[in-house]
């Protein structure tokens, strides 16, 4: 390839906020959203598809928390802030009903004027649709809302190809897009290793030999056999392709992104 995608980095003023819960909204039997509002909204940014901001959950007795400073008993996690609507004042985090933790557990129980506190986020890395034939997204349930929103922000003459693994069973609403998109949903089987039903059906589909960029969002160890696939089997250049462990099996809180 001739030229890598064009990424754009911007640094925001990292600080934290008190919202306010303004309404849920229940996406599917697994996700619900949480439309956050508040005066401290203001000069909040977000450019990145793939942003993703703190939220701080309290986790022991005590008061509500503040925008000052995280209390010993907060449990921090990362989110991608799904939509944020400055004018309607309106921030929206689209939340992953797993098994029990502070982020589900608050979730599931959230009521209009509950308080969060969000930190973030610390700056976009804002990839441009120029350049680029075809957007490649996989993920998990975790990466669905970046998923989202990144199509919704794609342009019709945009082609992409999203590639979700979920566990059989479930079901999940349609992407909506004005974007050219094929979506495949790959079932996970618990007997196999870490991204192993992805890789077996990412054999079967074509993508372009040239300026493909592939984005990856996954478990751990999952994410990193995706990558090496993508480079090792398919060729693509690492500079095309930007993998991040959203969870880690084990692990508490993890999410980094994956080189080397």
């Amino acid at each position: 390839m001739t030229q890598n995608p064009q990424v754009t980095r911007v640094r925001h003023e990292i600080r934290r906020r008190l919202l306010t819960v303004a309404r849920t909204e229940q996406l599917a039997p697994a996700m619900v959203r949480i439309v956050l509002t508040g005066d401290e909204l203001a000069g909040f940014t977000s450019l990145g598809f793939d942003d993703h901001v703190k939220l701080f959950f309290p986790t022991g007795p005590g008061g509500t928390p503040d925008s000052a400073g995280e209390a010993p008993a907060d449990a921090a996690r990362d989110f991608t802030p799904r939509r944020f609507d400055a004018q309607a004042g309106e921030l929206w985090i689209d939340f992953f009903l797993h098994e029990s933790g502070p982020a589900t557990g608050w979730a599931t129980q959230a009521r209009v004027d509950d308080t969060l506190v969000v930190g973030g986020p610390k700056g976009s890395a804002v990839l441009a649709v120029e350049g680029i034939d075809l957007h490649m997204l996989i993920g998990d349930e975790t990466a669905i809302p970046a998923i989202a929103r990144r199509l919704e922000e794609l342009p019709a003459h945009a082609r992409a190809l999203v590639v979700v693994e979920v566990d059989p069973d479930t079901s999940w609403p349609a992407f909506e897009t004005a974007a050219q998109c094929a979506v495949i949903w790959v079932h996970r089987s618990a007997a196999s290793a870490p991204g192993a039903d992805l890789i077996d059906r990412l054999r079967t589909v074509q993508i372009p030999a040239e300026r493909c960029f592939v984005w990856v969002a996954l478990e751990s160890q999952s994410a990193r056999a995706i990558r090496r696939y993508m480079c090792d089997e398919r060729g693509v250049p690492k500079a095309w392709i930007k993998a991040s462990a959203y969870w880690q099996r084990g692990a508490v809180g993890k999410h980094e992104r994956i080189e080397g």
